[in-house]
């Protein structure tokens, strides 16, 4: 399965001198007891997982596993005698802490074998071994379990087919259902899908001698080619499954198919065996095919804006630059959805914006209806506010995993359904007309759990107490049963008490000895001729008699019996739920999609947000934009907004009279606000091409199919490339991949390198792009010299960040304004910084030389 990693730090064990056997390989089988030679058949058929195997109350780790374990969880390592092999290393966990264990291992990138007893110790006979099975095989990507997923985003598993230049990719949510592929023939472009999907786990099959490894982030290996990207847990596949008629025929049973025309992917070889391979994995790691996937759905890069991982970075979108946070990124601005399954949804459409005008204005229009009905959009809330994670639930009740509590959370959801239903009744958006019809097998499905399972139903579902009397008359005929010996117990005190004289006397129960009689030991000599002593304590004796000794053998046994019914009747019923889990998921996109916009209504209502206007053409038009997070950080008012107008409506050739520039030179201070408005034009255009609101007094956008920016950059050590490397890379990204209709956002391009390099790899960066690429562009910068494009190039203007000068001072207005500026003002930035006085006044005196002595000598001439 996946790698188990091997530890350089000394074996150190609690109870023994001597170093135990670490190393299953190097023991004799034919001497371990039956319970091991057991355990080591099962390691050896998954020799790169952590194998947790149950023995009684806990789940043990043995060999390098309870290495491992001690190790990575700090916990105690010991070991263990084991007949003439001697001493193994051994560690381990209660067995009702599994799940908080296993995670912990899991998001340190190593897969976890469970490995539990699936028989009842009592019902084992002498001298044989209790029956043990693998029940689950976690890793990064196949997680179900509520308590090892983060509730507001994916988590993806994806598998790789390449094939030259070639690709295919597959990725599945088994929590939520979903199930995607695609594929592609630039290798750039995997990667970039990749980053965007940020998947936990990625499938590779190769013919590498180590299958089942599972690499961590970071790990390098031979067998992986360059354009995965090193952040991700790498699963190494045999090439088998991933062969074109496995992976068909894969596809074709599972979802009972004749043809994979009608997903869309009948022709797309590599993405047929991306997406068979990684069903083939799942049926592995779930030993079952009752994984409740969403029907296969085919995709293309080009349905969507492309937003590349670096101006995702740049864009804050769904964290922080600085430290990788949430809180300051633009989702955590956003997100006002009061659902899981919704917040999960606007992380998915702010990575993944649209092109086309018609569904994007089919969300305004939702946004805008439920702005409008604030009576509507409050209550919606409210409703949303109840419904529990409908996607998760159904995934985990398809798989098995669901207990008592998670039906009754389902339950509850279902139930508050007709009540959004009847809220919606009368609107007319799409996304909440598809909430009007409820499938009457939902409201049924949720009366049908209510009526079974018990109020406050138990975590676990094989200890009894989970459903309700009058559903199963054997059930109820079996309470009476034990209902009836519990109340002779609860009377056996009292007559006793009467019958001996003893007034002290107690009727107790433990798991271990049972019911007994207790007795204080002064009076022993009371007790009946008919007690038969049990146990001897220190200032007690306890006892039974041959009556309750039956009653208690009935009792326990009725018990047993009572536990197993219920455990019957309850999977009966999660698994109908789950035969309806497609009915439930359609419900919950439904719901997700709808409170994502009434999230954003709520947004745009308390942020004063626009509704754009969007357009085919390239013009954007913004008219005291400001920048979304950056305002919600500031005291209200404290933003100063500014308006942007790009995009020509002719071509280059024509005259340019009343058309907006394609390319602004923006120049300004340091600190005086450029970066920060660079970012707020291309979170505005994303924003809008979610279908959301914009931070603006008003605006007119016409789509773009790409946004690139290039805002500082830090040194790659990883790869060995300095900070003006991986500027000129980016760079090069950008001009290679730009289009007319995309939006480009440049800050301080050829500053990593001297001043000449750097001024004329801007000065021709920025030509290309006004000429050649005509892209709508913001070229921020402290070249002054880039202005003299303007009155070079019809398509291009200069804007400034305007500052006000004092005598010793400058205040910074944060205006973008017409014009260019003449000087940076960087002394006084340093001054504003903390530089010694002593430094400032130095920088000014060699400052006024060098403007004395040194002519920058452009060579520069008109173009024609």
């Amino acid at each position: 399965m996946t790698a188990s990693k091997s530890t350089s730090k000394p074996l150190e064990c609690k109870n023994s001198n001597e170093p135990p056997i670490s190393n299953y390989k190097d023991v004799d089988r034919s001497k371990l007891t039956q319970m091991f030679q057991h355990y080591v058949d099962v390691k050896a058929a998954h020799p790169h997982a952590v194998l947790l195997y149950r023995v009684g109350d806990f789940f043990e780790c043995y060999f390098d596993d309870a290495v491992t374990l001690a190790q990575e969880l700090e916990l105690v390592l010991t070991s263990k005698s084991v007949g003439d092999v001697g001493r193994i290393a051994m560690s381990g966990v209660p067995h009702h802490a599994w799940e908080r264990h296993a995670t912990l291992l899991v998001e340190k990138g190593y897969a976890v074998v469970i490995c539990d007893q699936v028989q009842d110790a009592s019902e084992v006979s002498p001298g044989k071994l209790v029956r043990r099975e693998i029940t689950r095989i976690l890793t990064p990507g196949t997680l179900l379990e509520d308590g090892m997923l983060t509730s507001s985003r994916n988590n993806y598993l994806a598998a790789v087919v390449i094939a030259g230049k070639h690709w295919g990719l597959a990725y599945a949510d088994i929590s939520t259902g979903e199930f995607l592929t695609t594929q592609g023939s630039d290798l750039e472009h995997l990667t970039q899908e990749l980053m965007r999907l940020q998947p936990s786990e990625v499938l590779f099959p190769t013919n590498a001698p180590n299958l089942g490894m599972l690499l961590r982030p970071g790990e390098k290996s031979d067998d992986l080619p360059e354009c995965l990207p090193p952040s991700f847990c790498y699963s190494l596949r045999s090439q088998i499954p991933f062969s074109q008629g496995e992976a068909r025929s894969r596809l074709l049973n599972k979802f009972k198919l004749r043809s994979l025309e009608g997903v869309g992917c009948e022709h797309l070889t590599l993405a047929v065996r991306a997406a068979g391979g990684l069903l083939e994995y799942l049926g592995e790691t779930q030993k079952h095919d009752s994984v409740p996937l969403q029907p296969l759905r085919t995709y293309t890069l080009n349905d969507f804006l492309i937003v590349d991982h670096q101006t995702r970075r740049n864009l804050e979108i769904t964290q922080t630059i600085r430290d990788g946070s949430f809180a300051g990124s633009l989702l955590w601005a956003m997100d006002r959805t009061s659902t899981a399954m919704g917040s999960r949804a606007l992380r998915r459409w702010l990575l993944q914006p649209l092109l086309k005008i018609k569904g994007i204005q089919a969300r305004q229009d939702t946004v805008k209806e439920l702005l409008e009905d604030t009576t509507l959009r409050q209550d919606l809330r409210l409703l949303l506010k109840q419904i529990y994670d409908l996607e998760r639930l159904t995934g985990r009740i398809g798989s098995g995993t669901a207990n008592a509590r998670d039906l009754s959370a389902l339950a509850d959801s279902l139930a508050r359904l007709p009540q959004i239903a009847n809220l919606v009744s009368q609107t007319k958006s799409p996304f909440l007309q598809a909430l009007q019809n409820v499938p009457p097998i939902l409201k049924e499905l949720g009366e049908k759990i209510q009526a079974h399972i018990v109020e406050s139903p138990p975590m676990h579902i094989k200890e009894g107490g989970l459903i309700r009397s009058g559903i199963n008359e054997l059930l109820d005929e079996r309470r009476g049963l034990v209902e009836g010996d519990q109340k002779w117990i609860a009377n056996l005190e009292v007559e006793q008490r009467e019958k001996t004289g003893i007034a002290k006397l107690k009727v107790g129960f433990n798991k271990t000895f049972g019911y007994y009689i207790s007795v204080s030991r002064l009076y022993a000599d009371q007790v009946p001729s008919d007690y038969i002593r049990k146990q001897t304590l220190t200032n007690e004796e306890r006892y039974i008699t041959p009556e309750l000794k039956e009653r208690e053998a009935r009792i326990l046994t009725a018990q047993d019996d009572l536990n197993k019914i219920e455990y019957e009747v309850f999977v009966a019923l999660r698994d109908e739920v789950a035969s309806h889990a497609e009915t439930i998921r359609n419900i919950s996109r439904a719901v997700a999609a709808a409170d994502v916009l009434c999230g954003l209504a709520e947004l745009a209502v308390y942020q004063g947000y626009c509704c754009p206007e969007m357009l085919e053409g390239r013009e954007i038009s913004v008219v005291d934009g400001r920048h979304p997070v950056v305002e919600q950080s500031l005291p209200a008012g404290f933003f100063v907004p500014n308006s942007t107008n790009l995009g020509r409506k002719m071509k280059r050739e024509v005259e340019a009279e009343n058309n907006a520039p394609d390319l602004i030179i923006l120049t300004g201070p340091n600190a005086s606000g450029k970066s920060c408005y660079l970012r707020q034009v291309g979170l505005i255009q994303l924003m809008a091409q979610i279908g959301s609101f914009v931070p603006a007094k008003s605006a007119r956008l016409g789509i773009c199919d790409r946004i690139f920016t290039r805002v500082g950059a830090v040194d790659d050590l990883a790869t060995g490339q300095s900070t003006f490397m991986v500027e000129m890379n980016e760079t090069a990204n950008i001009l290679n991949h730009a289009t007319s209709r995309s939006l480009v956002l440049l800050d301080e391009i050829g500053r990593g390198t001297a001043t000449f390099d750097g001024l004329s790899i801007a000065w021709a960066v920025a030509e290309y792009i006004a000429m050649d690429i005509c892209a709508r562009t913001i070229f921020a910068t402290h070249y002054h010299e880039l202005n003299q494009l303007a009155s070079i190039l019809p398509n291009v203007a200069n804007y400034q960040v305007t500052v006000k000068e004092m005598p010793d001072s400058i205040i910074f207005l944060h205006q973008v304004q017409p014009g260019g500026a003449d000087k940076s003002y960087g002394i006084e930035a340093g001054r504003l910084a903390g530089l010694p006085a002593t430094v400032i006044q130095r920088a000014k005196q060699v400052m006024g030389q060098i403007e004395q002595h040194s002519k920058i000598a452009m060579g520069l001439q008109s173009l024609d």
